[in-house]
């Protein structure tokens, strides 16, 4: 890790507590559109994931 940056520190703190006055324009949302099945059933940690990245692949 490198040196402690006092300067940068301060920077990163006043850029993280500023609030734009163009936030409100910002806020674009997307529409999505589908099914969601859930089953509580016997699926385990691993077929959990295997069905979590057959979705995301799609």
């Amino acid at each position: 890790m490198g040196a402690y940056d006092a300067a940068e520190h301060q920077r990163r703190e006043e850029k993280t507590s500023e609030v734009g006055a163009n936030a409100a324009d910002d806020d674009e949302r997307t529409q999505y559109e589908g099914d969601v099945e859930y089953d509580v059933g016997d699926a385990d940690a691993d077929e959990l994931l295997a069905q979590f990245r057959e979705i995301k692949s799609r």
